[in-house]
């Protein structure tokens, strides 16, 4: 069954906000995409194909913006869907130990759900906390900083009874003007682009030419 079929009044809204013209309408493909997987928690390859035809592009192009975004699932994840970060800063941090816990505790894999529906894990590209890893998000709420194995067990069985604890920075990334993050605690970490002095300039640049 068509997921827009009867959702003309919506479709029409997101295409409103683009040009009316070709290119316009491949512009709504993103919240195409949010507005299925809010709904579905994941984005099936039939959805693809009716939100391809209402942009006027391909099922592999939707596949392909999708494969850009670690935010988009092409496979339906549990109730809570925990992504941990796994690129440099929380990889030093430990967030390869805590993802080897974290799947062996939950007994799940990556693309497979708990029995319970509980529970989907994914490792993600950089979550933009480096000063704050390991970094764990569930779902599209908060961060959950500096990630240590027990925390991790405890934030599981919250999870377990339906009881999520709130998230230690609510917004995925708060940054201040200066660039430098906020920790929920209020602590600042980070440098911050004041501190960033000149780059040297190289012996014999910046004469007269």
């Amino acid at each position: 069954m068509s997921y827009f079929a009867d959702k003309h009044p919506l479709v029409a809204d997101i295409f409103s906000r683009y040009p009316d013209s070709p290119q316009g309408r491949r512009s709504a493909l993103m919240p195409l995409l949010r507005e299925v997987q809010d709904a579905e928690g994941f984005v099936s390859e039939a959805r693809m194909a009716e939100i391809a035809a209402l942009c006027g592009t391909t099922a592999t192009e939707v596949r392909s913006v999708m494969s850009f975004y670690s935010t988009y699932h092409t496979l339906p994840t549990g109730r809570y869907h925990l992504q941990v970060c796994s690129t440099l800063m929380c990889s030093l941090a430990g967030s390869d130990e805590l993802w080897d816990h974290l799947v062996s505790h939950l007994d799940v894999q990556p693309g497979d759900v708990s029995a319970d529906g509980r529970f989907s894990v994914q490792k993600v590209e950089c979550l933009g906390s480096c000063g704050t890893a390991p970094v764990v998000q569930i779902n599209d709420e908060g961060y959950y900083e500096n990630v240590t194995r027990s925390k991790c067990d405890r934030l599981i069985a919250a999870l377990r009874q339906d009881a999520p604890p709130p998230p230690d920075n609510p917004v995925p990334v708060t940054v201040r003007e200066d660039g430098r993050q906020m920790m929920a605690t209020g602590e600042r970490v980070g440098a911050s682009i004041h501190d960033r002095g000149p780059l040297p300039m190289p012996a014999g640049a910046g004469g007269e030419a």
